[in-house]
């Protein structure tokens, strides 16, 4: 019994000889390691689906029935089912929750980014509390959470900051989408605030547990390196509070603006914070400032890149029918499109400084004809090539509604201007491995899809696809939202071998009279109303090739839906999910 309670002393009289810093500095790294894991496991998924994706294709290149990849796994279906597909409870989570027409509250993650939530925030929780005996004196315990919060705060910082980058890494490396990036982000961020305030009281706790709380403030106030690391955390404060769903939505333009300048403040503060105090967390922040000062600079090498030289780019807006434009900007350097991919817009004669992104609705190459003299190397070759990307943006509030009032204001509803265009930026998976694939848009939504239906008919028709059977689901409100995309689709109808793999469904779900509901031929169909998403899903997998990929892009309500029917008939063969959704 002595020996016993000897060794639980010695145990003891360790633990609390064990350095608090070292502690912190160890648990700083096993944080980092635990991102490290949590990335490479994600790598590994990613390189997985590519691999399978892969081979797929391949296989079924010279198979037209593909049978083999049309058979649905019980256990793959129910994981897709329950976890991957799957929203918390229900079936929202790309709809928003909607206090008033103007005001929402945001949106719900599914149940795999719920546990990968979780997960993390139990992890910092634990690391927080990790080796601290709260039985101890209140000056103590508060001392020894204000470091630990403090040193995980700034770690977590650097994720947080590679999330927010448009030219992030991990965007390729682990195929995570756009709206999924923002999700990590705004959580990283919540995350970093509350560590951040945690530090700050726990600090006014310890000062105020031997004097007062009106001396704790006014030491912090007269202290350089309190003062600044306090300026830090109500800039963070702040950033939590505005951006909020309710405040990003209602005036997101006014909320980028005040997003950034407070993203500087709270990091700027915290350098004085740590560099008066020579902590040796500065060098999690000199991280920080490297992920933001390479993102900057890529980006504004990407814009200098495309946008100058061989006479710049050139630009027509066009006001189109349905409260929309057609943007067609002529690069002055040739750009290697890929269907999904989106790009930031910057177009000073509406919005000076900001940038906004925009799916890539269609792209074309051409020959300059500029000259007649044969090109003589592979420099020339390049120089007279052109590439003309197009964009459709729907009118709605802000930057979007002052270019669509721009236009419609111009001749003809067609106004030149200078638009510089920042990308190309990774889009959504290929479809080639597929070999069914539905593609359903809803109104400007269809931007995504275009694209695929173009690449999929051309692959078809090389035989460089799985695809046998292609069909495109749009719903829009009015028969005049067809000409948004009337010039692209006259061109795919004109392709070779189009009819064999290509139906289109016109949904107009707001006719004005029955006589704009006609369907010009067999494989282009119109019908009023909204589609029954189960009943057309229904009749693809009664004759299904292969797996069969549905792909999404539309209004939230649109998005779910697609998602709650695909959930539905996992078990009734091979059917995978693929949402394209940007969220702000």
């Amino acid at each position: 019994m002595s020996s016993a309670n000897a060794t639980a002393g010695v145990a003891t009289a360790a633990k609390n000889s064990v350095d608090p810093q070292v502690v912190d500095e160890l648990l700083s790294h096993y944080l980092l390691l635990v991102l490290g894991v949590l990335s490479a496991a994600i790598a590994i998924w990613r390189v997985t689906t590519i691999l399978t994706m892969y081979v797929r294709t391949v296989s079924s290149l010279n198979n037209n029935t593909q049978r083999y990849f049309a058979a649905s796994s019980h256990k793959v279906s129910w994981f897709k089912r329950n976890i991957q597909y799957s929203p918390i409870f229900g079936k929202r989570h790309n709809r928003e929750f909607q206090l008033s027409t103007a005001v929402n509250a945001g949106t719900l993650p599914t149940r795999l980014q719920l546990l990968f939530l979780i997960g993390y925030f139990a992890t910092n929780i634990a690391f927080c509390v990790m080796t601290i005996d709260f039985s101890g004196p209140l000056r103590q315990v508060a001392s020894l959470v204000r470091n630990r919060t403090g040193v995980l705060s700034v770690v977590n910082m650097i994720p947080l900051f590679l999330m927010a980058g448009r030219n992030n890494p991990l965007i390729n490396l682990i195929g995570m989408s756009f709206d999924t990036f923002n999700l990590l982000h705004r959580w990283l961020g919540r995350i970093v605030i509350l560590e951040a305030l945690t530090h700050t009281l726990a600090f006014l706790v310890s000062n105020a547990s031997t004097s007062s709380w009106s001396a704790a403030f006014q030491t912090v106030l007269k202290v350089p390196y309190m003062m600044w690391g306090f300026v830090a955390t109500c800039a963070m404060v702040v950033i939590g509070i505005q951006a909020s769903s309710i405040f990003r939505h209602a005036y997101y333009e006014t909320f980028k603006i005040v997003h950034i300048i407070l993203a500087i403040v709270s990091v700027a503060g915290l350098w004085y914070h740590l560099d008066l105090k020579r902590l040796v967390e500065i060098q999690y922040l000199y991280a920080v400032v490297a992920l933001w000062a390479f993102d900057r600079a890529a980006r504004f090498i990407r814009v200098g890149y495309h946008n100058f030289g061989s006479g710049g780019t050139k630009t027509l807006v066009q006001a189109l029918p349905g409260g929309a434009c057609r943007v067609t900007v002529t690069m002055a350097r040739p750009w290697n499109f890929k269907p999904g991919q989106h790009a930031y817009l910057y177009m000073p004669a509406i919005s000076l400084w900001q940038s906004h992104p925009f799916t890539v609705a269609w792209s074309e190459e051409a020959e300059r004809p500029d000259g007649d003299q044969l090109p003589m190397d592979r420099r020339d070759v390049l120089t007279k090539r052109k590439t003309t990307l197009s964009f459709v943006i729907r009118s709605r509030t802000g930057f979007t509604g002052n270019l669509y009032s721009r236009a419609s204001a111009c001749i003809d509803g067609r106004m030149l201007t200078t638009c510089l265009v920042e990308g190309p930026y990774t889009g959504g998976q290929t479809m080639h491995s597929y070999g069914t694939v539905m593609l359903i848009a809803g109104g400007v939504g269809i931007t995504q899809a275009v694209p695929h239906v173009r690449d999929l008919v051309a692959a078809y028709n090389n035989g460089t696809a799985a695809v046998r059977k292609l069909v495109l689901v749009w719903v829009i409100q009015s028969p005049e939202h067809l000409e948004w995309i009337r010039p692209w689709m006259t061109e795919i109808l004109a392709m070779e071998k189009r009819r064999e793999v290509l139906r289109i469904m016109l949904f107009v779900s707001r006719p004005r009279s029955t006589k704009e509901i006609h369907s010009p031929s067999a494989t282009v169909q119109m019908f009023p109303g909204r589609p029954n998403i189960d009943t057309l899903l229904g009749i693809e997998m009664e004759n299904q090739v292969g797996t069969l990929g549905v792909s999404v892009c539309g209004p939230g309500a649109l998005s779910d839906e697609v998602r709650r029917s695909v959930r539905n008939k996992q078990y009734d063969g091979n059917i995978e999910f693929v949402e394209e959704a940007f969220s702000w």
